[in-house]
């Protein structure tokens, strides 16, 4: 299994099973890590899917956010490109 498929099965796992938010009352810099730009070459190691933004509701591929912890723990924030909920299917 390539990363390209590894990431788009966990996108669509996350848009479709809402992910639990952390009930940590602590706040450190790896809660708030700076944002990612995902790219095709870009090196994925997702452990555990934290939070996931929602595409809105436009017609068209839009920026969302995935906040991810990788196999050592360490916490991730990566914006990705995936459709709006807006496009009519009719």
């Amino acid at each position: 299994m390539n990363v390209k498929s590894v990431f788009i099965a966990v996108v669509l796992a996350s848009l479709t099973v809402p992910a639990m938010a952390d009930d940590s009352n602590t706040v450190s810099n790896n809660q708030n890590p700076p944002v990612e730009v995902y790219s095709y070459s870009t090196h994925l190691d997702i452990a555990k899917v934290i939070s996931t933004t929602e595409p809105g509701n436009v017609c068209g591929a839009v920026p969302v956010e995935m906040v991810y912890e990788d196999s050592t723990g360490q916490r991730h924030r990566m914006q990705y490109q995936a459709m709006g909920t807006g496009c009519d299917h009719g």
